[in-house]
């Protein structure tokens, strides 16, 4: 009888040791790639490991880190945000078409932009919650259909000839530092809090581990998934602004395949694709080893052609990691 109560206490010990030993990699897993990444672009090109090209690199991100915080949320809640790259898109053009055409203020238009957006947002998350449709067709269907309004917002042409005032955000300096960055940096605080330090992240959390233990325990599921969708509609507006001042325009394609690299940096900053884990500090490591990725390739002369199939592999190979911490987690 004391030896099969040993036993236990020992099999105990051993599944807690490996649960705590999982844990930690799963904490480390995604600063990883992003370390070998850094050295081999070092030894591969001396350019690359200075102070301006991580400057660079920082700058180069901050659009798909911004729409990144809010995809993290969206996928923590067991949902995906393929729609996110058109709501930028769209928030966009309608920010300057109304300084361009409507002579709004810059500052207006921009509450407008960001309106609609968290608007947009809300409105994939009611039809996901409301109409019953799945997260990936739902936001599927929006991209088209919001590309599609984008495009005529804008009449199909770039809208150019936008104030100094806004474009300094997606291309100007603080202290030799990119304001585009320190952009991000506040919406990755915003999402870290919302995360970590309120209710509402407590629930985002829960909805993603359990969508019915979560019901069962009192949770408002279908106003946590459309709050959730209206985050991401608001980083989408966000980072459509920082975008306006990269491009110095706006244009109803410009947040193509954007949706695919935010996903990607979320995934490889460990957040699960089946929910329910996940940190919006791994999601900035993720973005930094995304853009860091991109900006290497350009330093090796790797042509845009094989970019995109490298960039390919990296999201089938980012999946298959989620699936097998998954797996081995169990």
């Amino acid at each position: 009888m004391q030896s099969i109560e040993l036993n236990a206490i020992q099999n105990e010990k051993a599944e807690v040791k490996k649960k705590t030993l999982l844990h930690y990699i799963n904490k480390i897993s995604p600063i990883i790639p992003l370390l070998i990444l850094i050295i081999y672009m070092a030894i591969a090109n001396r350019e690359f490991f200075t102070v301006n090209n991580f400057l660079n690199i920082s700058k180069q991100s901050s659009v798909m880190g911004i729409l990144a915080i809010g995809q993290t949320m969206v996928i923590i809640a067991a949902g995906i945000d393929l729609a996110v790259g058109s709501v930028m898109a769209l928030t966009g053009c309608i920010t300057a078409v109304a300084i361009i055409n409507g002579g709004v203020n810059p500052v207006v238009a921009v509450l407008i932009g960001i309106v609609c957006g968290v608007i947009v947002g809300s409105l994939i998350g009611l039809i996901i919650t409301k109409i019953k449709v799945q997260d990936f067709i739902a936001t599927l269907g929006s991209l088209t259909a919001i590309q599609g309004f984008a495009l005529l917002t804008s009449g199909g042409l770039p809208i150019s000839g936008l104030p100094k005032g806004l474009l300094v955000i997606g291309n100007g300096n603080v202290a030799k530092i990119p304001i585009s960055f320190l952009v991000f940096v506040g919406v990755a605080i915003i999402g870290w809090v919302i995360l970590k330090h309120t209710t509402f992240g407590r629930n985002v959390y829960a909805l993603g581990g359990n969508r019915e233990a979560a019901w069962v325990s009192g949770i408002n599921v279908n106003l946590t998934k459309t709050l959730v969708y209206a985050f991401s509609g608001f980083c989408a507006s966000i980072a459509s602004i920082v975008m306006l001042g990269r491009l110095n325009s706006a244009n109803a394609l410009m947040g193509d395949g954007m949706e695919l690299l935010s996903i990607s940096a979320v995934v490889l900053g460990g957040t699960s694709l089946f929910g329910g884990a996940g940190s919006i500090g791994g999601t900035i490591i993720g973005v930094i080893t995304m853009g860091t990725l991109s900006n290497g390739l350009n330093f090796l002369d790797i042509s845009a052609f094989w970019q995109k199939v490298i960039l390919g592999l990296v999201i089938i190979t980012v999946v298959a990691l989620d699936t097998f911490r998954r797996r081995v987690s169990k």
